[in-house]
């Protein structure tokens, strides 16, 4: 970037610093922004294919979660990272309709271009698509459907729509039961936190075999043999520190002189551990769990007491434990009494998958839950965490809000149908803004169509005309391909994913729309992800080594680039 002073030109950005202006610099990142929305756009639906992602030290991931395929592929590009922040908020918010997110932005994004072509004012369009946005939120709250906290056939209908087209869809019957009987118990009167409900993945049997159990697994053995296997009706101790003799916090060394003072040193360090577990003993313990190391004496000392004991417990762990049985924490054993210790029907070691682990069970009013995931292999485990966090995130929003709308593409087709009527009233440019707001929200039923193999305009036609005779929850049945009743036939989602997505990818678009001037500190790493669009894939003109403007989704590991992967 050089500037004429007089007869000398003025060097104000470095010789590595490269920039790109105007409408180069809004096609780049536009580009950009279509390309990851064209990584994810497959995954849609109930019949959405699944990517594998293969990082530069050959781990393997194989899922169908649009978040966790563009964590997974680290993009560099500037604008392409903000699509991947609107899916990143949509799981944190929700934790569904990433991919809805993204393939709206993009298709935002793709609206947009042509209105700027047609020279119209990105504040212009960014106004409009705000001013659509609002519409549309409001609009949805009011056709949501109500429903209450103990409805639990909604809340299992809601929890297999979030877990159809991934992994875990062959178990969705079972799975959707459980992870409704897991956000139930955790539920508070005033909030629900989904981090009380521990995941344990045991690799072997089926999917069919994942089990809920009403209380804390937890993931080591007990630490001596002479211990017993397993307590009923047990008193549970928590120490938040180790039963070992406490260290000197400054380097000490210890002068012996006779074999006499030796063995003082080391009676007094016995007896420091066996007032430990007398203290424990005295207060009624049946089981303790420490934080840190058990020093082999005091093992010793506590298998002769008859108490069962696991050291090195996280501490996630330890604060399930505290929720599930209302033990309380202390720092030193010494200082336990019966009024720290809680209770659990049963507390026993059992081997599950090949692996033991400590079970605590038969908890009163558990407010801690784990579920247990079963699957042939690691790949299907994982994939069927994914699937369940996420639909243990939709349970939870849900009986927060208490509001649901129908799924299948019906609630954007909807929208689409009453922002085209919305925009008649919008004066200005804004009005053109409106209507290309409402003709992309139709990117979602045109893919779950596209994705099932059926014909998406034909699709967009039929529901298009169900919708304009005022039957505003219709959708597609990618099975069959049908126009069908959504809510009967049990397909519903939150209205949070709805809304969310519609918030964050208008946000990220309008964001990228605003930007005319783009200056890199340096080169952008090249490498880029081929979309549909053949002209926009090589990159404007003038857009330096920013190379097409996917810059930096090339490098996955030795799979030469993403771009033939999707």
């Amino acid at each position: 970037m050089a500037q004429q002073m007089g007869n000398q030109p003025l060097i104000v950005l470095s010789e590595e610093s490269q920039r790109t202006s105007g409408k180069d610099a809004q096609s780049m990142n536009i580009t950009a922004g279509k390309a990851v929305a064209e990584a994810v756009r497959t995954t849609l639906g109930p019949k959405g294919m699944d990517k594998m992602l293969v990082d530069s030290s050959g781990n393997v991931v194989v899922t169908n979660d649009g978040v966790t395929i563009l964590k997974e592929m680290d993009i560099e590009h500037p604008a392409a990272n903000m699509i991947v922040e609107v899916a990143e908020t949509q799981e944190n918010e929700v934790g569904d309709g990433t991919t809805t997110a993204v393939i709206l932005s993009g298709e935002l994004l793709s609206e947009a271009e042509e209105m700027l072509e047609q020279d119209i004012h990105a504040t212009t369009l960014a106004q409009g698509y705000r001013q659509a946005a609002e519409e549309a939120k409001d609009f949805l709250d009011e056709v949501a459907i109500e429903i209450s906290e103990d409805d639990t056939e909604h809340l299992t209908q809601i929890a297999a729509t979030a877990m159809t087209g991934k992994g875990a869809e062959s178990a969705k019957d079972t799975l959707s039961e459980l992870v409704v009987q897991a956000v139930q118990s955790v539920a508070d009167e005033d909030s629900i936190d989904t981090d009380n409900v521990s995941i344990e993945k045991v690799v072997g049997g089926s999917i069919e075999e994942s089990e809920l159990v009403e209380g804390v697994i937890v993931d080591k053995t007990r630490v001596d043999e002479n211990m017993p296997y397993a307590a009923e009706n047990a008193n549970v101790a928590l120490i938040d520190d180790g039963l070992e003799v406490a260290e000197t916090e400054v380097d000490t060394e210890v002068n012996v002189t006779d074999p006499d003072q030796l063995q003082e040193f080391l009676e007094r360090e016995e007896q420091q551990l066996r007032e430990m577990v007398d203290a424990l003993a005295e207060a009624g313990t049946d089981v303790v769990f420490v934080d840190g190391g058990i020093d082999d004496m005091a093992q010793h000392f506590l298998a002769q007491e008859g108490i069962m004991a696991a050291r090195r417990v996280k501490s996630s762990d330890m604060q399930a434990i505290a929720r599930a049985t209302g033990a309380t924490a202390v720092s030193n054993a010494r200082d336990i009494t019966d009024a720290d210790l809680g209770t659990a029907g049963s507390v026993a070691q059992k081997d599950i998958g090949g692996d033991e682990r400590i079970f605590i069970e038969d908890v009163e009013e558990a407010r801690s839950v784990t579920l247990i995931l079963r699957g042939g292999t690691e790949h299907v485990v994982d994939e069927v965490e994914r699937a369940i966090e996420d639909a243990l995130g939709v349970v939870r929003v849900t009986l927060e809000d208490g509001k649901v709308v129908p799924g299948g593409g019906a609630p954007e087709t909807e929208l689409a149908r009453m922002l085209r009527d919305f925009a008649d009233s919008v004066g200005g440019r804004e009005q053109l803004a409106v209507e290309s707001f409402a003709d992309a929200l139709e990117v979602v039923p045109r893919t779950l169509a596209e994705n099932a193999g059926h014909d998406p305009i034909d699709s967009l036609v039929d529901l298009r005309s169900t919708h304009d005779a005022g039957d505003v929850e219709t959708g597609l049945d990618a099975y069959t391909g049908d126009i069908v009743d959504m809510e009967s036939g049990g397909v519903v989602e939150p209205l949070r994913v709805k809304t969310q997505a519609i918030e964050s990818a208008t946000e990220a678009a309008v964001m990228i729309l605003r930007i005319d001037d783009v200056i890199a500190a340096g080169d952008l790493k090249g490498g880029q992800v081929d979309t549909d669009d053949d002209e926009d894939a090589g990159g404007p003109p003038g857009a330096g080594g920013m190379g097409g403007g996917m810059g930096g989704m090339g490098g996955m590991g030795g799979m030469g680039g993403m771009g033939g992967a999707m």
